[in-house]
């Protein structure tokens, strides 16, 4: 897992990791217990054990403890090599799903973007913390099916970066309706069909 490092971070005394782990399963067990709206920077501080000056000279405010809170479980995903592109698909996307059936990562995510609708910079966090970190997936197995032959080479930077993104739109938002909104399971037929269906886009 990669480590958090909030933008709200000052220099002094080094960071304990220990306690930033602390901090952010206590946000995510309160936020199931709670829900949003109640949730403190004071209650999360009690269940974590620290001092709530602790969590300010981490963190500015609640949403942005909320989101690091939730970028921490998808920084989880991983994309083994499964030998196929089409076998590595399936593999993150059944992870993606297992995750969002979690009810601190489901709680904590309908959360964010609920509140974010209303708020740009919470909404500019999760494009970077989560949205932008986990495009890692997609360029990971880009190059993967490239050096396999299974995907052409892009010599264009650009258009490069604009595929990335459209494939991680596509994936991201077809699991999280499927899982979330419609409250239908991502089991392995659902993905098999689904992963077909972008393969044909992909190397057409």
């Amino acid at each position: 897992m990669q480590s958090r490092i909030p933008s709200t971070a000052r220099t002094g005394r080094p960071r304990s990791a220990a306690t930033d782990a602390a901090i952010l399963e206590a946000t995510r067990v309160a936020l199931v217990e709670l829900g949003w709206s109640k949730l403190t920077m004071g209650d999360v501080a009690t269940r974590a054990g620290v001092a709530k000056t602790t969590l300010y000279r981490r963190w500015a405010g609640k949403n942005e403890l909320v989101v690091d809170a939730v970028a921490e479980l998808f920084d989880e995903l991983e994309l083994p090599d499964r030998g196929s592109l089409s076998a590595d698909i399936e593999g993150v996307v059944l992870q993606f799903a297992a995750l969002l059936n979690r009810p601190e990562a489901k709680t904590a995510l309908m959360a964010v973007i609920a509140e974010s609708t209303h708020d740009e910079p919470l909404r500019e966090r999760i494009r970077t913390s989560i949205v932008e970190r986990q495009k890692r997936l997609v360029l990971q197995g880009r190059a993967r099916a490239q050096a396999r032959g299974e995907l052409p080479l892009e010599q264009d930077p650009e258009t490069a970066s604009r595929t990335a993104d459209l494939i991680f739109d596509v994936a991201a938002g077809a699991v999280v309706h499927r899982t979330l909104v419609s409250a239908e399971p991502v089991d392995e037929d659902w993905v098999h069909r689904f992963t077909a269906l972008l393969l044909t886009g992909l190397q057409g």
